[in-house]
């Protein structure tokens, strides 16, 4: 049967496998034939005739190629120093290869100088940068742009910090005041009730208010009016009624201790009027005849 016959398949080991496919008894498709991997071999004179094939002869100035060995460590001048370098120590590898670079360069610039190569630059170099003035100009911007955003951005959190200080300051002088405010008021109902005759509140703010009160005079006497109310007094007088006060009353009318003859009569030296005489035995008009009037009565 065929399920007999895939168990003696099955049953074949890899000897008689390989045997029955270099036959062609087994079906093609189902097994590859593997080829043999190429053997590797270092052809030293084949790499040595390819370098020297697109090798240039160039002068060492077009090159400037320095080889040096291992350079030992200055603090330590010994030959077991300077070969027991760790690959695996970071910095003892660094060092080693710093110190290798320093002593090619030493190396070369004797050469150069010989060879009259300038080795500094010159004071008046000028060196053109690899990006364009608007390109700067952008990266300036974006930075001018990025310092003002943080400067907002610190602005924003010292104005939250002193809202959220001013918050706890107000919220501090609530809880006093409430607390005062119950304090006084098991004061005023011990009082009451008749379980303390006293009441302490009240003779703190009275003494509070008086305080108040004479340190308000005290300012008030020590401070006085200012230049420009001064000015004003001195000028217009210290208030009261203003209309009116040049009015004759009967007292001022009777009082007649500042009348001077001469000069009520032009007498007097260089008081002469424009009329003389004639101003004098003039008759007084209308008006001044009602003063007159009013006057007697």
């Amino acid at each position: 049967s065929d399920s007999d016959s895939d168990s003696e398949d099955s049953s074949l080991s890899d000897s008689e496998l390989q045997e029955a496919f270099s036959r062609g008894a087994l079906k093609p498709g189902l097994n590859v034939v593997l080829e043999e991997r190429p053997k590797r071999r270092n052809d030293a004179d084949g790499l040595k005739q390819c370098l020297s094939e697109f090798k240039q002869q160039l002068a060492w100035v077009e090159r400037l190629d320095v080889t040096s060995g291992q350079v030992a460590d200055p603090v330590s001048q010994s030959a077991s120093d300077k070969d027991a370098v760790d690959p695996e120590n970071d910095f003892q590898r660094e060092m080693s290869f710093y110190r290798q670079a320093q002593a090619a360069v030493l190396e070369a610039l004797p050469r150069l100088r010989k060879l009259q190569v300038p080795t500094r630059r010159p004071d008046d170099y000028f060196a053109e940068m690899a990006k364009s003035d608007q390109q700067m100009q952008k990266i300036r911007q974006k930075l001018k742009s990025k310092q003002e955003a943080m400067e907002r951005s610190e602005k924003a959190k010292q104005l939250r910090a002193m809202r959220k200080y001013g918050k706890k300051v107000q919220t501090e002088i609530l809880q006093r005041r409430q607390k005062e405010k119950k304090n006084m008021l098991n004061v005023v109902k011990k009082y009451q009730k008749g379980l303390s005759d006293k009441l302490d509140f009240l003779d703190e703010e009275q003494t509070s208010s008086q305080g108040n009160k004479k340190g308000s005079a005290n300012q008030r006497i020590k401070k006085g009016p200012n230049a420009k109310r001064r000015y004003k007094n001195q000028k217009f007088g210290f208030g009261g009624k203003k209309k009116g006060s040049k009015w004759n009353t009967k007292e001022s009318f009777n009082d007649v201790s500042s009348f001077r003859s001469k000069v009520a009569h032009n007498k007097g030296p260089g008081k002469a009027g424009k009329g003389g005489k004639k101003a004098l035995n003039k008759r007084p008009g209308k008006r001044a005849r009602q003063k007159m009037k009013s006057r007697a009565r």
